[in-house]
């Protein structure tokens, strides 16, 4: 059954995730296991759940689902996003270790990196990965973990998940990939090379801004296991549920992901052409930062794109006070159309040279392209760039 499963298409492997599992009952839909604490069997022979925190019938459902996603051996879910980059720096990382990033991350994990080598528990550098002698530079340090986020958070920018990781692993190194914004409908990072893929799946896995959750998949039973002990240790993990949640969202991340990178596309073509805009930043563009390589290690360019505003800074509030149909919030991927502004949202905790250098202006903002109809996410834009 396992080897059929695999062999599935990526929606109909998402669409079914844990149906049929139910023996009690028969119900199509796996019921959610509230229990925080298991029966034994007898003394000293715990069943295959024993207590919440470290595992639960709910949550493993989605695990087993999203690593079959990514084609991975196995996966831990956790409470959100940073608590799944949480988690890898508390199991991997020692006082003396390097970990390699991009200058671009996204905000929340430059921050977590920063701060933690900061209190002496590892050392970070942060490096343009799509330059090779930068990047060169920073691995001859012999790292223990190189942290690659394509396309990055916000600029789109995309790198070679393959070329860096086989630079990665020649010095020793481990490769954890940021999914988040391809999803695996999209990209695989585990088939170029990498070690360890993560995903906030409050965004696009779950896809109705309605829970936090995060996720690390995984090449190597090994390395799940001793992530896991880790996880159990310090409590990462997240509920049954918001496992039921996200396993529900599941069920349509491809169709959802379809449509929205169709509806993505025709937002960039409308804005690339619009004379209030000063510059459009989507994968799909041969102006974008590693086009080529998108093109070949991506199955399409996503719905996430961003750009700047022509005009002074008195543009911005009122170009964003205009919009009825975007809102103004800071999260992605849900079936709603967003807009932020990094400046002052997303990236707002890091400094504001270290946004200079990552290419991160005041005028930038980011959207996610959600399934409103495309004709009417049109004419928002329209009319609010008219305001302006």
């Amino acid at each position: 059954m396992a080897n059929q499963f695999n062999k599935l298409s990526q929606g109909t492997i998402a669409v079914r995730g844990g149906l049929n599992t139910d023996e009690q009952y028969g119900s199509v839909v796996p019921v959610i296991t509230p229990s925080t604490c298991y029966r034994y069997e007898e003394f000293a022979k715990p069943r295959e759940f024993d207590y919440a925190r470290k595992a639960n019938p709910s949550r493993r459902l989605v695990e087993q689902t999203v690593a079959k996603l990514e084609g991975g051996v196995d996966a831990i879910l956790t409470n959100c996003g940073m608590s799944a980059i949480h988690l890898i720096s508390v199991a991997l990382l020692a006082p003396n270790d390097v970990v390699v990033a991009p200058h671009d991350c996204y905000g929340g994990s430059y921050r977590l990196f920063n701060s933690l080598s900061q209190k002496g528990y590892f050392k970070v550098k942060f490096v343009d990965q799509s330059d090779p002698a930068a990047l060169q530079e920073t691995l001859s340090l012999y790292p223990k973990l190189v942290l690659i986020e394509t396309p990055s958070n916000p600029l789109l920018r995309v790198v070679d998940i393959k070329e860096i990781a086989q630079q990665a692993h020649n010095v020793g190194a481990l490769v954890l990939v940021d999914n988040t914004f391809m999803t695996p409908i999209l990209q695989k990072p585990l088939e170029l090379g990498a070690d360890i893929v993560t995903h906030s799946c409050t965004k696009f896995l779950n896809g109705h801004s309605d829970l936090l959750a995060g996720i690390l998949v995984f090449k190597d039973q090994q390395l799940a296991t001793e992530v896991l002990w880790w996880a159990n240790n310090i409590g990462t993990l997240t509920s049954s549920f918001d496992s039921y949640l996200l396993l529900r969202g599941l069920r349509t991340l491809a169709a959802r992901v379809t449509v929205q990178q169709d509806n993505a596309q025709k937002v960039v073509d409308f804005l690339v052409n619009h004379p209030k805009i000063a510059k459009v930043y989507h994968p799909s563009l041969s102006s974008n930062l590693g086009h080529d390589i998108a093109k070949k290690q991506q199955k399409g360019f996503g719905s996430l794109l961003s750009f700047e505003l022509a005009g002074d800074d008195d543009v911005m509030p009122k170009f964003l006070k205009a919009l009825n149909i975007f809102t103004l919030a800071q999260s992605l991927g849900g079936v709603e159309s967003l807009v932020c502004h990094p400046a002052t949202m997303t990236h707002s905790g890091i400094s504001a040279e270290a946004r200079k250098t990552a290419g991160i202006s005041d005028q930038l903002l980011r959207i996610s392209v959600g399934l409103e109809d495309i004709a009417d996410l049109l004419k928002d834009l329209q009319q609010a760039l008219e305001n302006i």
